[in-house]
């Protein structure tokens, strides 16, 4: 890969957040300027919205959009549960905003989503049954950073309980957005060292089991479809889904190296499928999101 070119590609079109995540990953940047640039993103309920994730320009707080920063945050290795950022989105998740208590779900779209660009996945549809995209993740971020039996944190050991359970029921499942919000409660739990809540080992088990069934195999088919290559779950030698995917692993870094285009960035490869000329905007972001994703793989793996 050219990494000449990807810094290029980045001090030219990426986003302050996206840029800051440049310079954290790859020249010895801060985590507080990733931070201070991802704020800017965050709403005064705590959530957030402001297209961090570019495909939905709505700029007020959603749960989907919220599960986007939360990630950030854990891939930065920031757990410090008194920074205004965390305690920001445990505010909005103890508000009951966008929270469905019948379904006893954070709902994956909310109506404001209508009001603004967005691509055809994001418009607001009224959930008639339950999905664990984003619960599980904002479960697991609830039971890390909220204080031990507050009612917020009894009410992130429900969601978390439920997703579960919901997952043992619908074993195995086939959605890979889905599949990462297990990932990211398994991770919160692990290291939170919360053994109480869900049988760990069995989800652990369950995870691993998953992971190759997610990965697209068919290595000629990447980069022409929205596939799950093995870097959306595989982000190091540590991770508890390499053994077993070596190989893959090393095809998908020799395909990064012939993917990479003239410019330094990499295909976007879906649409919005409505007539928002702002997808153009929004690929263009999505191109600097994608790239530190390809990058920060291949450096793991060099």
């Amino acid at each position: 890969m050219d990494f000449k070119k990807a810094k290029e590609f980045i001090y030219r079109n990426a986003r302050p957040v996206e840029f800051a995540l440049w310079r954290f990953y790859m020249e010895q940047g801060s985590r507080e300027e990733v931070l201070t640039c991802l704020s800017f993103h965050q709403n005064e309920d705590g959530g957030f919205g402001h297209a961090i994730e570019p495909d939905s320009f709505n700029p007020f707080s959603a749960p989907l959009q919220t599960c986007t920063a939360i990630k950030t945050l854990w891939d930065i290795g920031w757990r410090d549960c008194s920074h205004p950022i965390i305690q920001g989105v445990l505010r909005y998740l103890d508000s009951g905003n966008d929270y469905n208590d019948v379904l006893k779900q954070w709902n994956a779209t909310v109506p404001t989503n209508d009001n603004y660009p967005h691509a055809c996945w994001w418009s607001y549809e009224e959930p008639k049954e339950y999905t664990p995209n984003p619960t599980a993740a904002l479960a697991g971020f609830i039971l890390y950073h909220a204080p031990k039996e507050s009612a917020l944190w009894e009410k992130g050991k429900e969601a978390a309980a439920n997703a579960y359970e919901w997952l043992v029921k619908n074993y195995p499942i086939h959605e890979d957005h889905q599949l990462g919000c297990y990932i990211q409660l398994f991770d919160y739990l692990n290291e939170g060292g919360i053994a109480d809540v869900i049988n760990l080992g069995d989800l652990k088990k369950r995870l691993i089991e998953l992971v190759p069934q997610h990965i697209c195999q068919e290595t000629e088919r990447w980069g022409k479809e929205y596939l799950a290559l093995p870097s959306r779950f595989i982000r190091s030698r540590d991770s508890m889904f390499y053994p077993g995917n070596e190989k893959l692993v090393e095809a998908e870094c020799a395909y990064l190296a012939n993917a990479q285009q003239d410019d330094g960035a990499f295909s976007v490869t879906w649409q919005w499928y409505n007539d928002y000329k702002e997808f153009d905007l929004a690929s263009n972001w999505w191109k600097s999101i994608i790239l530190l994703e390809n990058v920060t793989f291949v450096k793991a793996f060099s």
